[in-house]
C-alpha cells in the first residue's frame, strides 16, 4: 500500500476513541479526543512531552480508565480495566522501556502471560516452545537463539521479541513507542521492514516518535495533539514537516535553529595527536571561545569515545589535551571540571541523571562541595542554585524537589544541562543533546547553546542529525573510522560534503569538499 493511501478499504477499526477526556487531579491530560487505528495502517501519533499521547495509549492498554468518552474495539464497544483485558482484545503495547524479563529466555519471555504448551503427561513441553518461539522469530525474518538470556541481546533484538510475542498473541493493534529511540540506522532500517510486514498481515501500528522523517516515511495517517487537545488527523501525504511542527508547536520549523554569528575568541581547548586503540588515532581538534564545533560521522565512527577521553572517563594512549594551554592529565573528569570542561552524556537516563534523586539534587551533584562545611550541606544556597538553573532552561512538568524521573525526556535533559552549567564551564562537550526530545524541547535546547556561545564558552556538538549540524555549527568536523576524514566553515559544510566524508565516498562534490578544506 502506498503511504499516505486511504488504509483499511472502509473496515471496521481495530479500535476507535471518542471524546476521551482524562483528569488526574485538577490537571486535565487529555479532552474530547478522537482517534481510530484501521487494519493494515500505520497510523503516527504525535505532539510535544505533554501533549497527551502517553495518557491516550494508556487507556487504549487498559492502565487508564476515561473520565469521559469512550471506546470501541472491532465496533463494539470495550471497557478494559487492566493490560491483561487489553491483551485479550488483541492490543499490544510496547513501550519504550521494554517490559521483558531479562533473567528469563526469549521463548520464555514470549511465552509469559499466556499458557505454556503442555506435554501428555501436564509438565511444560520446552521443546515445543522453543520450536514455536524460533517460528515466530523468523516469521519476522529475525534468527535469534531462543535459549538465550534476553538480558544477553541488543536492544533491537530485545525490541523484536517484544514485538514477536504481540504477534504470538495475534495481536491486532501494535502501539510502539519511541521505537527506534535506542536503534542504529541499521537497526531501524530492520524494525520499518517489519512494521512494512505487520501492515501486509492487516496489524494496524500506532506509531509514536518524536522523529519527523521517520514518520513521513512510513506513516499513513497522522493525528496531532497539542496540550492535550486534538488539533487534526490527516493523511501523511497532506502535510510536510514545516506544517506538521507548526500544528504540534504552534510555528513553523523555520524558527527552530536559534544561531547568531559570534566571532571565536582564543584558544581555550586544543587536542594534539589524541589516540585510543582500536577506537580513535591522531586527532587534532581546536575549540574557541564562543565558538559551536559540530562533530558528525557515521555510528562507530568514535565520536562519543573522542568526547569521552577528552573528559577524562576513558584514558588515551597517546597524544595529549590542553586547556587554555595547559596539558589536562589524562583519566580524570574532577580534573577535568575543575579546568573547565563538562561531558553532556548521550545516554541522560543511565549516565546524566540519578533517577530517585530530585531534580535539585541532580542539578547540584557536580558542585556539591562548594555548599558543604564541616560534612554538613548549607540547604538555602543549594535550593538557590537548583531553582535559578531550572527555571533559566525552562525545566517543566515538576518542581526542584520532585524525582527527576518524573519529567519528561525533554525536561531530564533540560536538568543534565544545568548540571553542567552549575560547574560554570568554559567547554561543553555535548553528545546527542537533543535525542529523543521533541520538538519544542529541542528549540530551547539550541537557543540555549546559542546563547552559551554568545556567554564566550566553546561548545563540541556531536550529532547524528546533520540538519542540526548545519543549522547550529560555526565549523564541521567529520569523523569516519576513528579519524578525522573532514573540516568545513559554516559557508562550506553542506549535507552532501560531510556525507562524503563521513562515508568515504568520492566524488567531484567530495573532491571540492576535500580541496576546499585545505586537505
Amino acid at each position: 500500500m502506498e503511504r499516505g493511501a486511504a488504509p483499511g478499504g472502509g473496515k471496521v477499526p481495530v479500535f476507535r476513541l471518542r471524546g476521551i477526556t482524562k483528569r488526574f487531579g485538577g490537571v486535565t491530560a487529555v479532552e474530547g479526543v478522537d482517534f481510530e487505528l484501521l487494519p493494515g495502517e500505520v497510523h503516527a501519533l504525535v505532539g510535544e512531552n505533554g501533549a497527551g499521547k502517553s495518557t491516550l495509549m494508556k487507556i487504549v492498554g487498559g492502565l487508564y480508565a476515561p473520565d469521559e468518552g469512550s471506546l470501541e474495539v472491532g465496533g463494539e464497544p470495550a471497557a478494559f480495566s487492566s493490560p491483561r483485558e487489553s491483551e485479550a482484545a488483541g492490543i499490544a503495547m510496547i513501550p519504550q522501556e521494554l517490559d521483558l524479563f531479562p533473567e528469563l529466555s526469549v521463548a520464555e519471555n514470549l511465552y509469559v502471560g499466556r499458557r505454556r504448551p503442555r506435554t501428555r503427561w501436564g509438565g511444560i513441553d520446552w521443546g515445543r516452545m522453543r520450536r514455536e518461539a524460533g517460528e515466530k522469530l523468523a516469521s519476522l525474518g529475525v534468527g535469534l537463539d531462543v535459549s538465550a538470556p534476553v538480558k544477553r541481546l541488543s536492544t533491537a533484538n530485545q525490541q523484536l521479541v517484544a514485538i514477536a510475542r504481540a504477534l504470538l498473541r495475534e495481536a491486532r493493534a501494535v502501539v510502539m513507542d519511541e521505537p527506534t529511540a535506542a536503534l542504529t540506522g541499521r537497526e531501524a532500517e530492520r524494525l520499518f521492514g517489519i512494521i512494512a510486514g505487520l501492515r501486509r498481515r492487516g496489524v494496524g501500528v500506532v506509531y509514536i516518535s518524536h522523529r519527523l522523517e521517520e514518520i513521513f516515511r512510513i506513516a499513513d495517517r497522522i493525528t496531532v495533539l497539542r496540550d492535550g487537545h486534538l488539533v487534526k488527523t490527516a493523511p501523511a501525504s497532506a502535510l510536510d514537516p514545516d506544517e506538521l511542527v507548526r500544528l504540534m508547536v504552534g510555528r513553523p520549523l523555520s524558527e527552530f535553529f536559534s544561531r547568531h554569528p559570534h566571532e571565536p575568541g582564543e584558544v581555550v581547548l586544543e587536542v594534539r595527536g589524541l589516540g585510543r586503540e582500536g577506537e580513535f588515532a591522531d586527532v587534532d581538534l581546536v575549540l574557541r571561545r564562543g565558538e559551536v564545533v559540530g562533530l558528525a560521522g557515521l555510528i562507530g565512527a568514535g565520536r562519543t569515545e573522542l568526547a569521552q577521553t577528552i573528559f577524562g572517563i576513558r584514558t588515551p594512549d597517546r597524544g595529549e589535551v590542553r586547556v587554555f594551554g595547559e596539558v589536562l592529565p589524562p583519566g580524570s573528569p574532577r580534573e577535568a571540571m575543575e579546568r573547565g570542561v563538562f561531558y553532556v552524556p548521550e545516554e541522560r537516563k543511565s549516565q546524566g541523571l540519578i533517577a530517585p534523586f530530585s531534580v535539585k539534587d541532580n542539578i547540584t551533584l557536580s558542585v556539591l562541595e562548594r555548599f558543604t562545611r564541616f560534612g554538613f550541606v548549607s540547604r538555602g544556597p543549594e535550593r538557590e542554585l537548583a531553582g535559578r538553573l531550572a527555571g533559566a532552561l525552562s525545566v517543566r512538568g515538576g518542581g526542584i524537589f520532585d524525582p527527576v524521573s518524573r519529567l519528561s525526556g525533554g525536561n531530564q535533559q533540560k536538568v543534565v544541562l544545568a548540571k553542567s552549567l552549575a560547574r560554570e564551564p568554559a567547554v561543553l562537550l555535548l553528545d546527542e543533546p537533543t535525542r529523543g526530545i521533541d520538538v519544542g524541547a529541542k528549540s530551547e535546547i539550541y537557543r540555549l547553546i546559542d546563547r552559551l556561545a554568545g556567554e564566550g564558552r566553546a561548545v563540541l556538538l556531536i550529532s547524528s542529525e546533520l540538519e542540526e549540524i548545519l543549522s547550529m555549527s560555526d565549523r564541521v568536523v567529520v569523523m569516519r573510522e576513528g579519524r578525522i576524514s573532514g573540516e568545513f566553515g559554516r559557508e562550506e559544510a553542506t549535507q552532501e560534503r560531510i556525507m562524503a566524508a563521513a562515508t568515504g565516498v568520492r566524488g567531484p562534490s567530495a573532491a571540492v569538499a576535500e580541496e576546499e578544506a585545505g586537505r
